[in-house]
This record gives C-alpha cells, structure tokens and sequence, in this order.
C-alpha cells in the first residue's frame, strides 16, 4: 500500500514538472526509501517462491521415500520366499519320490503348531475327521536311506483328533514306545523317547547281533503302528552286564527340529 501511494506521488510530480531534469529532495528522498523496499518486497516475493517449491520438493521426496520402502519390503518378502523354497529342496524332492512309489494311501498335511521346545516331539496339523483322519493312526514322512532311495520313514501317530486338526505325538516324546526289528538280522525290541529328544531302547534277546549302523524299522507288534515303517539306524549299542540287557540309541530317519508337511496313513 505504502509502496504503490509512493509511485502515485513521483508520476504526479513528474506530470506536473515535466521540462525538470533533475530529481527535487522531496524525489530522491521518496526514491531513498522505496529502493530498498523494492528490494525488500522483491527478495519476500522470491523466498516465498522458493518456500512452497520447497514444500513441493518434499512432498514429492515423501512420496518417492513411500514408494522405495513399498518395493524394499516387497523385495525381502520374496526373498524370505525363495530361503524357504530353497530350505525345504530336500523334502520337496522326497516328498515327490515318495508319492511317486508309496502303496499306502496318504492324507498330506500342514504343520501348524507345536509345543514350546526345540524338538518337534508334539505337533498339530491341519487336517481332521472330515479329511479322513482317525486317532492312533500312523504319521510318516519321505526320507532317504540309500542310493537316493526314498521310503516311508516314521514320524509319530495321531494321539487327538478335531474336524480339521489333529495331535501328533513324534517318536521322540518321552510317551512314545514303538516296537522293532533289525533289518539285517530280524532281532526285536521296544524303543522310547525322551524328554531330552534322544531315541534309545533295548532288544528283547540280550544275546542279540546288533552293530552301529544297523536298521531298524516297525515291527507292528502290539498295533500300535503299521509294520515295515523305517525308523532310523543304531547309533550305539551299550551291553548292560548287570541288567543283562542290550541297550542302543539310535538316529531317527527325521529331523524332528525342521517338520513342515507330514502324511498320515489313511486305511
């Protein structure tokens, strides 16, 4: 307002001293003040250019910072993805092997739980009565025994069952009690789990010929599981003069600390 009543001032008297060449006091002192505030008015008017363009820079560095964050949490989802698919190789290719050459008929299932603990020694799946699934069934999974020669390898049975889950207690439960043979010479006997995860028992002849290394596999006494299930190889065996009985432990066919998918025999 100021400003614009100054330069109103300055053209009336330059209209009224038209043939005047140079400036009256009253003109330079007038001109002395609105310099500056040319300036002034001219460095406001730029710096709140320069402000609301700053403000659009931001916004648009917001949206860009939005965007990158969007695509890093994508980028490590698929990658977190493509650890587990290369995580589960393994079992994915025995799982198709087994499939392929298995004569029981199999429920597939999904691990979904499991106990607080290390060991996978109690679980629950994702599949019940409505899927076909009774109490007391036998759990198993793909495993390699030789010469990429994948077999029926137990896991556990089914100790509790929903509409659409069901318990599963491993043969490393302290609970658990299944009965053997060795593979190589038919002996038998009664193996436990424990509350430390380990599997050992003993053989019902303490006179037995077991080594290190030898199979064992379900002997189906008892009815508890299906026979001719392989259950892991004897780790050590321990003669026991006082007891005289023929203790082992023994290396299960599963890794019970890593259990994604099992199969559960179904009649």
């Amino acid at each position: 307002m100021v400003t614009a009543v100054a330069i109103i001032l300055i053209v009336l008297i330059g209209v009224t001293s038209t043939e005047r060449i140079a400036l009256s006091k009253f003109e330079k002192i007038v001109g002395n003040i609105l310099t500056p505030m040319g300036r002034v008015s001219n460095s406001i008017g730029k710096g709140l250019s320069d402000f609301f363009n700053n403000i659009k820079n931001i916004s648009k560095l917001k949206e860009e910072n939005e965007e990158l964050k969007k695509q890093v949490a994508k980028l490590e989802e698929e990658n977190r993805n493509y650890i587990n698919i290369i995580g589960k190789t393994d079992y994915l290719k025995n799982e198709i092997k087994l499939l392929d050459k298995t004569s029981f008929n199999l429920i597939s299932a999904q691990v979904v739980g499991k106990e607080p603990g290390n060991w996978f020694d109690r679980f629950t799946i994702d599949k019940g009565i409505k899927d076909g699934i009774k109490k007391g069934s036998t759990v198993i999974q793909g495993t390699e025994m030789e010469q990429n020669t994948i077999i029926e390898g137990i896991v556990g049975r089914v100790v509790d069952v929903g509409d659409n889950w069901a318990k599963i207690v491993t043969v490393v439960d302290e609970i658990s009690s299944i009965s053997f043979k060795v593979l190589r010479t038919q002996d038998g006997g009664i193996i436990s789990g424990s509350i430390e995860g380990e599997v050992s028992g003993y053989l019902f002849d303490n006179k037995a010929d077991v080594i290190k290394g030898d199979k064992l596999f379900t002997s189906g006494l008892g009815g508890v599981f299906i026979k001719d299930i392989y259950i892991g190889e004897v780790d050590e065996v321990i003669s026991d003069d006082e007891d005289l009985m023929k203790k082992i432990k023994v290396k299960p066919a599963m890794n019970f600390k890593k259990l994604y998918k099992v199969f559960v025999i179904s009649d």
